[in-house]
C-alpha cells in the first residue's frame, strides 16, 4: 500500500505520466533532429523512430484503463455507457483537432491526434472486456498486424488510394505512421496493465520482466532479417521484420513503464522521492501531452524553412530540439505547479462532460447540511 500511495500525485500515476513525457520528448527528436554523419548518433537518434509513439501507445492505453475504473471498472450498464459516450466526444474532439491543424499548419510531420481519436473509437465496444482477454487479444494482434499493415501498404489498392482525397482513411488503418491496426493492439496491453493493477509489485515485475524478453528475443531476430533498403530482393522480409521490430520495440515500452513505475513506488523512500524531484518537469509534460503535443506541432510549424544546400523545405534544427524540450518542461512544469490540468485537458474534458459527471458525483459524495435541531 506504500509504494501505491507514492505513485500517485493527485490521482495521477507519476511512472505512467513519465513514460508519456519520455515518448514526448523521443517524438521531438524523431521531428526535428537534424541528420547527422557519425553512425554512433545516428544509431541514438533513430531510437526515437518508433519507440515513443509505441511507449505513447501504451500509455494511452493505461490511461482508458485508469478513466474507466482502473482494476474496479463500474458494473452498471448505465455508468459504462456514459463513460463510453464521454470518451467518443473526446475522439471526435481529436479527430477534427488533427484534421484542422494539418489543413491550416500543414507541419512537416504526421500528425497523431486524428488516429488517436480513431482508435479510441475503436477501442470503446474493448473498454470493460476482462483484464487477461484484453491482454491476450493485444499481444495476439501485435504479432501479426504490423506484418497485414506492411503488406496492405503495398498493395496495389492503397498506393493508389493515398494519391486521392481519401488517403487519410488508409493512413489510419494500415498506411500511415500511426495505423490504427498496431495502436489498438498496444493500447489493449495498456489497458490490461491498467486493470491487472500497476500498483501492486507482481504485476510492475511480469511486466518488466515479459517486455524486456520480448525485446530481447524480437529485435536481434528482426536485424538479421534482411534491411527495408534490400526488400527488392527480399520482399518476405519487409512485413516479418515489421512485426518483429514492432513487439520488440512495444517491450521495450512496457519495460520502460515498468522501470518508471518500480523508481516511483517500489524502491527506498530517499530513491523515490529523488526520482520524483528530478523528472518533475518531464512528469508535467506527460500530464498535459495534449498541450504539449500540439504546442509543439504549432512551434515546428512556424519554424519551417528552405534548406540553402538542399532547397527544400524543412524544420530539422538543434535549437530547435533543445528549446522544444526545455521548453515544454518549464511551460508543463509551471503551468502544473501554479495553475493545475493543462489548457487542452481542460478544455477536452469539459467538452466531454467528464468535469461536470466528476462535480455531480463529488456533490452526490458530500454530507448532508446538518438540519434544525429537533424539537
Amino acid at each position: 500500500m506504500a509504494g501505491r500511495g507514492a505513485s500517485a500525485a493527485a490521482g495521477r500515476i507519476v511512472g505512467v505520466d513519465i513514460a508519456r513525457g519520455l515518448a514526448l520528448i523521443g517524438m521531438f527528436v524523431a521531428h526535428v533532429a537534424p541528420s547527422v554523419d557519425d553512425a554512433g548518433v545516428a544509431a541514438l537518434l533513430a531510437v526515437a523512430d518508433e519507440r515513443p509513439r509505441l511507449l505513447f501507445a501504451l500509455t494511452a492505453g493505461i490511461g482508458l484503463g485508469l478513466i474507466s475504473g482502473g482494476t474496479r471498472p463500474t458494473a452498471e450498464r448505465r455508468a459504462r455507457g456514459i463513460l463510453r459516450g464521454q470518451i467518443a466526444i473526446r475522439a471526435v474532439i481529436l479527430i477534427a483537432l488533427g484534421v484542422l491543424i494539418a489543413a491550416t499548419l500543414h507541419p512537416l510531420v504526421f500528425i497523431i491526434l486524428d488516429v488517436y481519436g480513431v482508435a479510441f473509437l475503436l477501442m470503446l465496444p474493448l473498454l470493460f472486456v476482462p483484464p487477461r482477454v484484453a491482454l491476450g487479444l493485444g499481444i495476439g494482434l501485435l504479432a501479426v498486424t504490423p506484418a497485414l499493415a506492411a503488406m496492405a501498404a503495398a498493395t496495389e489498392f492503397v498506393v493508389q488510394t493515398r494519391l486521392t482525397p481519401l488517403r487519410f482513411l488508409v493512413d489510419w488503418l494500415v498506411s500511415g505512421a500511426y495505423p490504427v491496426v498496431i495502436w489498438v493492439p498496444v493500447m489493449l496491453i495498456g489497458l490490461a496493465l491498467a486493470r491487472l493493477d500497476l500498483g501492486a509489485r507482481a504485476t510492475v515485475a511480469v511486466t518488466g520482466l515479459l517486455g524486456a524478453a520480448a525485446a530481447c528475443i524480437a529485435l536481434p531476430l528482426a536485424s538479421l532479417l534482411p534491411a527495408p533498403t534490400m526488400v527488392a530482393e527480399a520482399a518476405w522480409s519487409l512485413p516479418l521484420r515489421a512485426s518483429l521490430e514492432t513487439f520488440g520495440n512495444t517491450g521495450v515500452a512496457a519495460a520502460v513503464v515498468a522501470v518508471l513505475l518500480a523508481l516511483t513506488a517500489f524502491v527506498a523512500p530517499a530513491v523515490r522521492r529523488a526520482t520524483v524531484a528530478v523528472t518533475s518537469p518531464i512528469a508535467a509534460m506527460g500530464g498535459m501531452p495534449l498541450s504539449i503535443y500540439t504546442l509543439h506541432l504549432v512551434v515546428i510549424s512556424l519554424a519551417q524553412r528552405t534548406d540553402e544546400a538542399s532547397n527544400t523545405v524543412t524544420d530539422d534544427s538543434w535549437p530547435l530540439l533543445v528549446g522544444l524540450v526545455v521548453g515544454s518542461m518549464a511551460f508543463a512544469w509551471l503551468w502544473r505547479r501554479f495553475i493545475g490540468r493543462g489548457p487542452l485537458e481542460w478544455a477536452l474534458r469539459w467538452a466531454s462532460g467528464r468535469a461536470w459527471a466528476d462535480a455531480r458525483r463529488a456533490r452526490a459524495a458530500e454530507p448532508p447540511e446538518p438540519g434544525p435541531p429537533a424539537g
